[in-house]
């Protein structure tokens, strides 16, 4: 090893550094690059996700894996695959979502993603240097390559597992309910509803790591519940506005969203401990009759994502809402707010010294050579939540937002681009702590 190169994998006994290093052997940007690129050009928003599982399904058997495709209808479904052990070691599930937030389709994105489509928000993947660039190409869908990449190669590698390694893709990961307009007829779509039924139909492991955005090991996140604020008025006529009692819920509801974004930084404050910081925001008003400028509707409808700490419940987050739109309402006259909850995910943390979070920070430390930082202030919920909820230690580890491309990196883009440098980082750092957990005991990890 050379004055300044990182061993990554210091800390390693001397047999698994060797099966690590084979495995890592078998990992090159090319087959990340066409892996990724496989992923990228079948469109799979939330809901219509089956064709993408069928591709990773027929991927993963034809790298060796026994792998299914599990269908929660005949448009939606989830991916697995399994490389065996001999059944003395801990079982350990890799897993990543497989859905997109938006569809890829001008006449479903537009115009709220922007006044066009940009290359980056279709399925269609095209490459920049080191970078591929496309609809879902990091956010999820380069992390489910390299869990896929990661499973390839240590099948490949022929290493003898203990336990099992599952290889999870799941539907249905992004926080929307379903697509209107698209003739799906379950509401159940997203919310980690692949991941819930991947675990009620036996894909069950000791411990999971998930692959999403983050470069940093990760033990908890927070949750979210959703609420649909309604901010009443009076149903009026233009033209007697001046004669008739005048009551505007569309300006009432402007008044209300403004008041409320004011609150939601206490809110995030008050809650702030741990690894969290959640947030809350307005997401859209609605409300009237758009054939038509001379009526007010009786009634505003706004919907509310309201962000969970694990040591929040959605209850007690109700009552803190409820409590601040009381208060909203008597500052703009007493108008009449209702407030109904109508979705909650709980937050979720697992313990910090278990096996698999201790593995997952060696491995970081190892590969960057110095301690483990922990990220603070995240507001972001995944799967990890559904995981953790049913009772496995679970972590989360990802790929850094890309932020030195040669060309800008908003939202969209960092969540449609991937660098392929990260990639093979990544799919390295998850064959370590893959090997480092399907090759012990259960003594050793503590799992019984």
């Amino acid at each position: 090893m050379t004055v300044g190169e990182v061993d990554t994998l210091a800390g390693l006994d001397a047999q698994r550094r060797r099966w690590v290093a084979a495995a890592c052997a078998q990992v090159n940007r090319d087959r990340l690059r066409d892996l990724l690129t496989g992923l990228v050009d079948i469109a799979s928003p939330t809901g219509d996700e089956a064709p993408l599982a069928r591709h990773i399904t027929t991927t993963l058997e034809a790298a060796g894996i026994s792998a299914r495709t599990m269908y929660l209808d005949d448009r939606q479904a989830n991916s697995w695959g399994r490389v065996p052990g001999n059944g003395t070691g801990p079982d350990l599930l890799l897993y990543a979502p497989i859905d997109t937030v938006t569809s890829g389709n001008a006449e479903e994105d537009l115009p709220w993603v922007g006044e066009s489509l940009r290359a980056d928000m279709v399925a269609r993947a095209a490459s920049v240097e080191d970078y591929v660039i496309g609809l879902g190409a990091s956010n999820p869908k380069g992390h489910a390559a390299c869990v896929l990449a990661a499973g390839e190669a240590i099948r490949a590698a022929g290493i003898p597992l203990t336990g099992d390694l599952l290889l999870g893709f799941g539907a249905g990961g992004m926080p929307t309910n379903a697509r209107p307009g698209v003739g799906n007829p379950r509401r159940n779509t997203g919310q980690g509803v692949g991941c819930s039924f991947l675990l009620e139909q036996g894909v069950w492991a000791d411990f999971a790591l998930i692959a999403k955005p983050g470069w940093t090991v990760s033990w908890e996140e927070v949750g979210l519940a959703w609420f649909e604020i309604t901010v009443h008025g009076s149903h009026t006529y233009v033209g007697s506005r001046h004669r008739l009692p005048y009551q505007n819920p569309v300006a009432a509801a402007g008044a209300v969203a403004t008041r409320l974004e004011e609150w939601f930084p206490q809110y995030s404050l008050a809650h702030r401990d741990g690894l969290v910081l959640p947030q809350g925001m307005v997401a859209n008003i609605r409300g009237g009759w758009e054939r038509t400028a001379s009526f007010t509707p009786e009634n505003v409808r706004m919907m509310v994502d309201l962000r969970l700490s694990p040591r929040t419940t959605p209850t007690v987050a109700k009552r803190e809402l409820v409590a601040a739109v009381r208060q909203i309402a008597a500052d703009l006259g007493g108008i009449r707010i209702d407030v109904e909850q109508v979705l909650a995910i709980p937050g979720a943390g697992s313990d910090p010294q278990m096996w698999l979070c201790r593995k997952a920070i060696e491995a970081w430390e190892a590969a960057e050579a110095a301690p483990h930082q922990e990220f603070h202030d995240a507001s972001g919920a995944t799967d990890a939540n559904i995981l953790r909820g049913r009772g496995i230690p679970t972590v989360r580890v990802g790929m850094p937002k890309v932020v030195d491309a040669p060309f800008e990196v908003d939202f969209a883009m960092g969540m449609n681009t991937v660098d392929l440098r990260e990639a093979e980082k990544l799919t390295k750092y998850l064959i370590r702590v893959a090997l480092d957990t399907v090759t012990r005991t259960l003594d050793e990890v503590g799992s019984y």
